[in-house]
């Protein structure tokens, strides 16, 4: 089995979103991501999705983006971005999940060579666009997730298996460590992957892959990937 990432997905297939608006590079970019997984992935693998996977508002909305990835080669795990509105309680999407699609909420997931957690994040205090009056709440709240979710990691763990966290937002700002990133190496990780950040081709900015105290962080971000899914590779 092999390990991949892609997010922000940014799905529409039944609302007719088009992403092209943020620039040509998306034009058509689910068919591009299709054929890109399909040359990749086999049914063996599994593939890490960090978040904003569909424009939906409500879930019975995302089923046409759900049932998409669903049928696309290995197995697959989702967590929550910010613009998952549909994302409702773990109960009721996998109600309407295909088989081989696993929601993790503040939970882990043992894949055998590796044991896969993550929690969505929020907007850190290095962040350009941080507001405390709007944001230190929600900061707070999502690192007593981020807390819950390597708990428990924890507990179905071993030392020789690999600590892989799924996070939507960065949980590194240019570089730098956040309440993020110290709670992470603190408890073991030894991989973050994380999306949420969009650029146009050539202006990506630098420290989006970078190693923090013991933990390798990776962008995965669809765009960034230029829609191919990335190998992921702890040793």
């Amino acid at each position: 089995m092999k390990i991949y990432a892609i997010g922000d997905l940014h799905l529409s297939l039944a609302s007719g979103k088009p992403m092209d608006i943020f620039g040509d590079h998306w034009k058509d970019h689910h068919q591009l991501i299709e054929k890109n997984w399909k040359e990749m992935i086999t049914e063996n693998d599994l593939v890490l999705l960090p978040g904003d996977l569909s424009w939906a508002m409500k879930l019975d909305e995302a089923a046409s983006d759900l049932n998409w990835l669903g049928e696309l080669p290995g197995r697959k795990i989702i967590t929550k971005g910010n613009h998952d509105y549909w994302w409702s309680s773990v109960t009721q999407i996998r109600k309407i999940l295909l088989p081989g699609i696993i929601p993790l909420q503040h939970a882990a997931w043992d894949a055998g060579t590796a044991v896969i957690t993550g929690t969505r994040g929020w907007t850190t205090p290095l962040s350009e666009e941080y507001d405390e009056e709007k944001d230190e709440k929600i900061y707070r709240r999502e690192l007593q997730r981020l807390a819950l979710a390597l708990e428990s990691a924890a507990e179905m763990r071993k030392k020789e298996k690999p600590l892989i966290v799924m996070m939507h937002y960065p949980p590194v700002v240019s570089g730098k460590a956040t309440g993020f990133s110290q709670m992470l190496s603190e408890r073991g990780a030894d991989i973050c992957i994380y999306g949420h950040i969009h650029c146009s081709p050539g202006q990506w900015p630098e420290g989006l892959d970078v190693e923090i105290d013991g933990v390798k962080y990776m962008n995965v971000s669809a765009d960034y990937l230029d829609f191919k899914p990335l190998r992921i590779i702890w040793q």
